[in-house]
Parts: structure tokens; C-alpha cells; sequence
């Protein structure tokens, strides 16, 4: 099970590795555009507030990876602390912004902290 867990914890940090990049660097080329609907003009009014998300999810990225190499109780107790705060960034996020992001974020981030603490 601690495998399933390794691999689950290595995808949710890959999501937000892709979540930085489309929303740091992506969010005004079609790619980003595209994802969230923006027009042109949209995208770079937004493309600020979408940066500092990008850096924030890249920090959830950094910690879940760190969380992954470091050794227990360290690791353990990082996999835990980021991946709660994954869940709780994607349950404000469908609260706030679009229900998908729970989907999308939340419960990928669920499921791979119950199968670390599964696996504990």
C-alpha cells in the first residue's frame, strides 16, 4: 500500500507542477486561454492574480515531493500537512470560484491522503 501511496501522493504533486506552469506561464497563450474560457483581454487583465495562484500551487508541488524524499517521521508528517492542504485549497476553491476544482483538485488530493494514512 505504501507504493499506491507514493504514486498517488507523486501524481497530486505532478497536477500542481502543471497547475504552476498553465497558470504562471500559460495563462495568456491559447493553452490557458482555452481552459478556463478567457478572451485576449481577460486573460491578461487576470494574468497577475493567476501567477501568484501558479506559485502557490508550485509550493504545494515542492512540499508534496519533499514529503516523498524525506525520511519518517518528516516525510510522513509532510504528506500529510500538504496534501490537507491541497483538499482544503480545492473544497474553498469549488466554494468560491468553480465547483470542478474539487473534482479536479480536492478529491484527487483526498484520495491520495487517505492512502497515505491507509498506508501509515
Amino acid at each position: 500500500m505504501e507504493i499506491v501511496a507514493n504514486v498517488l501522493v507523486g501524481l497530486v504533486a505532478a497536477l500542481h507542477a502543471y497547475i504552476l506552469v498553465l497558470e504562471m506561464f500559460l495563462w495568456q497563450r491559447a493553452p490557458g486561454r482555452r481552459f478556463h474560457g478567457f478572451d485576449t483581454e481577460l486573460a491578461a487583465t487576470t494574468a497577475p492574480l493567476a501567477a501568484n495562484q501558479g506559485l502557490y500551487n508550485g509550493f504545494l508541488a515542492a512540499g508534496l515531493v519533499w514529503g516523498l524524499i524525506a525520511s519518517d517521521p518528516t516525510g510522513f508528517a509532510a504528506q500529510v500537512f500538504f496534501l490537507s492542504c491541497v483538499v482544503v485549497a480545492g473544497v474553498y476553491g469549488a466554494v468560491t470560484a468553480n465547483p470542478r476544482i474539487l473534482y479536479a483538485q480536492g478529491v484527487p488530493g483526498a484520495v491520495a491522503l487517505a492512502a497515505v494514512l491507509i498506508a501509515r
